[in-house]
């Protein structure tokens, strides 16, 4: 199921409408361009709260999903703990993707 998920992040990317890595997910979150954060699962503690505090400040979206590597590898980098989704149709439908992953209790 994570690869549906996965999928819309990587049509996002190459639409042009993903920031991802701390400093320019958190620019996205301030400029008001962001309509969802994602941070990966194995984030740390301190980067969870991080982005959880200012997505709320900022009134917006954060789910945590996936691994670093796979947040990375679906969007063409390396390994990334957080990403930013700047277009607001794509973040409504990763929004009902993951949240639909969630409430099947479907972790793969």
């Amino acid at each position: 199921m994570k690869d549906k998920v996965l999928s819309l992040i990587s049509i996002a990317a190459k639409s042009g409408n993903v920031a991802s890595g701390e400093f320019m997910t958190e620019k996205s979150v301030k400029e008001k361009k962001s309509f969802l954060v994602i941070v990966s699962e194995e984030a740390s503690d301190a980067t969870k709260k991080k982005f959880t505090d200012m997505c709320s400040y900022h009134k917006t979206e954060i789910r945590f999903y996936a691994t670093k590597d796979d947040l990375g590898r679906c969007i063409g980098k390396e390994f990334r703990a957080s990403l930013s989704v700047n277009d607001e149709g794509l973040a409504n439908a990763l929004l009902k993707k993951i949240d639909m992953n969630k409430s099947e209790g479907d972790d793969d």
